[in-house]
């Protein structure tokens, strides 16, 4: 060996250690809050249309797909050692917000606090209920929610992050109009979630709950002022409507109407009544009473959950169920409405049981 190669292999040593500490360091800086978020690499029909928002470890992208017309949000919160073991994988828990919210605003103490898991927060639109509309030509143009985050968010996430890419591995909750999404996507596709939480969740659109399902219309013709229980707190104001343009009540599932059967497209994505198809699946429901007032939602919602219960004691299916009423006895900010202060509470409750389930 000449003394030429001996300094050159001396050199290529020396310079592989200095990479090493700045990757440390860089690394170190990511975990202490100071970095940028990571980078995401497009794929699977999602394009990002703007850097990336936020720290390492919450931040949200810009992305556009072919499924669902509009630039669309997805926040990610990373746990805060996820850059410390860069041979560590985590399980991940999808969270659907509510009408007509935006993942960006989904700021819940409670997801920040996990250690042990990714949280991922799709948008799901003002009104798109987490479906692949049955009228794709409304002024709304493509409306697949259900295609952009079954077929395309999650294997996207499982591509960038160090996720566990198994259904032992994978949550789906929501609240309001995401606790329908978060059934119904487990009931779709038990393969792809091992638990499934609604958070007072429109979860009976059966004719039973003709008022939540009349909601849903509601969101979808922009019924002004019909929907003020939003987490948003919209209430008909013209100049921030959320629902406009309106759209034809059938531009969802078909008629909503429950004569002749017309409406069995509804019926066939009412949660309420396949809740057979979440065996094997771990299901939790969170509920108030809305302190008895009929024009707080979730006096409605508190009945549409009370019959899922009903129908998963006939199937004799196990379950977590939180009937939390004027919340007075839950936590500090609930006071049992239609509002972030009980679905604070209710994450508080629900993310340490998904660490349990997914430690086991």
């Amino acid at each position: 060996m000449t003394r030429t190669s001996s300094r050159w292999r001396t050199v290529v040593a020396l310079l592989a250690a200095v990479l090493a500490t700045a990757t440390t360091a860089g690394t170190a800086r990511a975990a202490g809050g100071t970095g940028a978020p990571p980078p995401m690499a497009n794929g699977f029909g999602l394009t990002q249309v703007e850097p990336a928002v936020g720290g390492p470890t919450d931040f949200y992208l810009t992305v556009t797909t072919p499924e669902v017309t509009g630039r669309h949000h997805i926040k990610i919160i990373l746990p805060s050692g996820y850059y410390d073991d860069p041979t560590r994988r985590y399980p991940v828990l999808y969270f659907l917000h509510g009408s007509p919210d935006d993942p960006v605003q989904q700021n819940y103490p409670a997801l920040t606090m996990s250690n042990s898991m990714i949280t991922v927060i799709p948008d799901g639109g003002a009104r798109g209920w987490y479906a692949n509309w049955l009228n794709q030509n409304t002024q709304l143009g493509a409306q697949n929610w259900e295609n952009f985050h079954l077929q395309q968010v999650i294997p996207f996430i499982d591509a960038n992050l160090r996720t566990v890419a198994a259904k032992k591995a994978r949550a789906v909750a929501g609240v309001s109009m995401g606790g329908f999404g978060a059934l119904h996507y487990a009931q779709d596709h038990p393969e792809l979630f091992s638990q499934t939480a609604s958070l007072s969740g429109d979860i009976d659109l059966s004719a039973d709950s003709m008022d939540l399902r009349l909601a849903v219309v509601a969101s979808l013709i922009d019924a002004q002022g019909a929907i003020c229980g939003s987490a948003s707190g919209f209430c008909g104001d013209p100049a921030n409507d959320p629902y406009k343009p309106g759209v034809d009540s059938d531009a969802l599932f078909g008629s909503p109407y429950p004569v002749f059967n017309v409406d069995w497209r509804w019926n066939a994505a009412d949660p309420s009544q396949h809740m057979d198809r979440l065996a094997g699946v771990g299901v939790s429901i969170y509920v108030g009473n809305g302190r008895g007032v009929p024009t707080d939602l979730e006096f409605w919602l508190e009945g549409a959950s009370k019959h899922v219960k009903d129908r998963m004691d006939a199937l004799g299916m196990p379950y977590h169920y939180v009937d939390y009423g004027d919340g007075s006895g839950w936590g500090t900010q609930c006071n049992g409405g239609h509002n972030a202060g009980c679905w604070e509470q209710d994450l508080r409750d629900l993310i340490p049981r998904l660490e349990r389930a997914f430690a086991s």
